[in-house]
């Protein structure tokens, strides 16, 4: 079984973000492997020692991303991808889709397996995406992953328990951080990181081209900060105030 994980670098989470002049998230600081994706790679080592075969880990970042594809690969993924192209800088989730899409298709894999959204940019529209571009059904919120014969079994989180999905592979799934907790990489692993292939693609290797933004983020303002609440003492009339505050709220 081929599994292939979609992986990113991000800002480090515990540092200070910060935007560039055309709004773009800065990625001058400390930067690592996006947590989401640690769990995502996680659970394709388990489904592989469970099933037999191969992880590979596909990114799309600058040169440097590499750190976090060996990152990825030192936790004992097998191989690496990476989509770097100076005309891919400041893309937007679909030119992002489209492009993982063209290398993933290349591996033919039996599951894709993505975080739910990215740390950095939160939108969760890249996995959808490259669902459909990948013609792949796609099964979201997974915290359990079973596989048997050519289905994939996924428990999907909700807020009040849990679904049962079953789908055809090959599928796209996505992971929630209660998957599995990520493995700490050897000094093994780490040694033996530096000598795995990571093949790196440009737009051209991939037959696409940029095309027109699907998306621009036009402007960028401060969260309103937060109004202190009304505080209503019970002198004997209390309940009544409560009431005609939730009246004109439009509550009741």
């Amino acid at each position: 079984m081929k599994i292939v994980v979609t992986v990113k670098q991000v800002p480090d989470p515990s540092s200070t973000f910060t935007l560039e002049a055309d709004n773009s998230l800065s990625r001058d600081k400390e930067v690592v492997l996006d947590p989401g994706d640690e769990c995502g790679v996680e659970e394709a080592l388990q489904l592989k020692e469970a099933h037999g075969g191969e992880v590979v880990l596909v990114s799309m970042g600058p040169d440097r991303a590499k750190e976090a594809v060996r990152k990825g690969l030192s936790m004992g993924a097998d191989r690496g991808i990476l989509i770097s192209d100076a005309g891919l800088a400041g893309a937007d989730a679909l030119l992002t889709a489209r492009a993982l899409a063209a290398a993933i298709k290349t591996e033919s894999p039996d599951l894709v397996i993505c975080a739910t959204e990215s740390y950095d940019g939160s939108t969760g529209m890249v996995p959808p995406m490259l669902a459909e571009l990948l013609g792949m059904p796609q099964v979201t919120f997974a915290k359990k992953v079973e596989i048997a014969d050519s289905t994939v079994k996924v428990h999907r989180q909700t807020s009040d328990g849990y679904q049962v999905v079953e789908a055809r592979r090959p599928a796209l799934i996505t992971v929630t951080a209660a998957i599995a907790e990520p493995r700490y990489a050897s000094l093994k692993g780490i040694m033996a990181a530096r000598s795995k292939e990571i093949k790196q693609l440009a737009l051209s290797d991939l037959g696409i081209d940029k095309g027109e933004p699907a998306e621009m983020i036009e402007s960028v303002a401060d969260a309103e900060s937060r109004k202190a609440g009304q505080v209503i003492e019970d002198d004997g009339s209390a309940v009544e105030k409560i009431v005609a505050v939730l009246a004109e709220a439009k509550v009741l």
